[in-house]
């Protein structure tokens, strides 16, 4: 278990004494990406990334270690104030289930695509698609 005052790298990234920890089973739009919303693009990579700072908002952030990605990060479920931050993200829209990975996230995906909610009020492309350099 990593705890401590986390800092937001991005959506799906955080950073807590030093450790770099990406978070089990969901993955966010990444920070210079955007999406397309009414004909405009907007910064979906870096809202997303915000929409979790404030969730966060300086308290004590837990994380349970699932595995190491190839960066020899750490690959975590984590927590704060009791709320699974992974499940959040996905279920308010701010990153999809990483179906490569996990399928435990799939229903707050679905809830949040059906509701609309964070980038799928938008055209947006998958971010592993849009590492890969598919751009909306």
């Amino acid at each position: 278990m990593i705890s401590g005052t986390a800092s937001v790298i991005d959506g799906d990234t955080l950073e807590i004494h030093g450790q770099r920890i990406r978070m089990f089973g969901i993955d966010a739009p990444e920070s210079r990406q955007t999406c397309a919303r009414d004909g405009r693009a907007w910064r979906c990579g870096a809202d997303a990334a915000n929409a979790l700072d404030r969730k966060i908002s300086g308290a004590l952030v837990s994380c349970e270690k699932r595995d190491t990605d190839r960066y020899r990060r750490v690959v975590a479920i984590c927590s704060s104030h009791g709320v699974d931050l992974n499940a959040w993200m996905v279920g308010q829209g701010w990153a999809v289930a990483y179906r490569q990975y996990s399928t435990v996230y799939v229903p707050e995906e679905a809830e949040a695509k059906t509701a609309r909610r964070g980038i799928w009020e938008s055209k947006f492309a998958m971010p592993w698609e849009w590492r890969k350099g598919a751009r909306e």
